[in-house]
């Protein structure tokens, strides 16, 4: 279903979508709710019938889906880190995402159910999210990462690690509206925030500090942004002008590119966070865009 885009923003606001980004006792209050009940992570019923769909454990204990095309020819790997302000659980979009992109590019799409704060931490999990990727290099086949929001910050910290600590890169990296500077010093973002129906600062500000844990927010792990981003593969990256994360978004894709990253920075005006995701004619053809540049990295 492709839903009139200006219904989105009064559907955020009806819904109170955002009121853990926004409200610090919001936030405190999800965390406390996240632990005594977590939520559940499994894929929706009938999610596609032209995927199948398996379930292991990955080297650190996360549960990890692979799904896969039914149909033969299926080449490549993609790992995908889903958002929710490192507090949330996968949603049926990241689930309809992924298997798009298994179905469409036919390409094997692993799914990792990392911890969330407050067990989850920046460097735990973009240590397991680095393990995975070279377990899947292991193939010889070529692997992609992809992830949204938060989960864009762990695949861009996890490139950083590849190449630094194992002098990897990849054949294409995927960051939908990432978090890429959780200092969120940037002064344009309160220039954005009032147009932002979605995302705050106070709120967010209590998740970053779990996720952070012992690491100072200036670490690369933490904020990807502040790493040296010279030698990493291509990066395809997504942003709307209606997200509080899109000028720190802005200057990754700039100080990249001055870095000689190959980087194709996709902007998009009126657009929300994470608008890829989204039921809109935008969203979708965002979600195609993204099958192809996956088709072309593993072929």
């Amino acid at each position: 279903m492709i839903l009139p885009e200006p219904l989105i923003p009064v559907f955020l606001k009806a819904t109170k979508a955002g009121e853990e980004f926004i409200s610090e006792a919001a936030a405190h209050r999800r965390v406390r709710e996240g632990t005594l009940r977590p939520a559940p992570y499994g894929p929706p019923r009938g999610l596609r019938n032209d995927v199948g769909i398996t379930v292991a454990r990955t080297a650190a204990g996360w549960p990890a889906y692979t799904l896969r095309p039914r149909n033969p020819g299926a080449r490549g790997h993609l790992i995908y880190a889903h958002g929710g302000g490192w507090v949330n659980e996968i949603s049926p979009q990241h689930w309809q995402l992924a298997a798009q992109i298994a179905a469409e590019a036919r390409t094997t799409v692993h799914v990792l159910i990392y911890p969330l704060v407050p067990f989850g931490t920046a460097g735990r999990v973009v240590d397991g999210f680095t393990t995975e990727v070279l377990k899947c290099l292991e193939s010889a086949e070529p692997t992609v990462l992809a992830g949204d929001s938060a989960g864009g910050q762990i695949v861009l910290s996890t490139l950083l690690h590849l190449r630094d600590r194992h002098q990897v890169t990849l054949p294409r990296t995927i960051a939908i509206a990432p978090a890429v500077d959780l200092s969120m010093k940037n002064p344009e973002i309160a220039a954005v925030q009032p147009s932002d129906p979605w995302l705050g600062t106070r709120g967010t500000q209590v998740f970053i500090d779990l996720w952070r844990d012992t690491l100072d927010v200036d670490d690369p792990t933490v904020s990807p942004l502040n790493g040296d981003l010279e030698g990493l593969g291509p990066v395809t990256l997504f942003s709307g002008t209606r997200d509080i994360l899109n000028p720190d978004g802005r200057l990754f894709a700039q100080r990249a590119a001055r870095a000689g990253v190959d980087v194709e920075y996709v902007e998009k005006q009126g657009q929300l966070h994470v608008y890829p995701l989204l039921p809109t004619a935008t969203g979708r053809a965002a979600r195609q865009h993204i099958v192809a540049r996956v088709r072309e990295a593993t072929a």
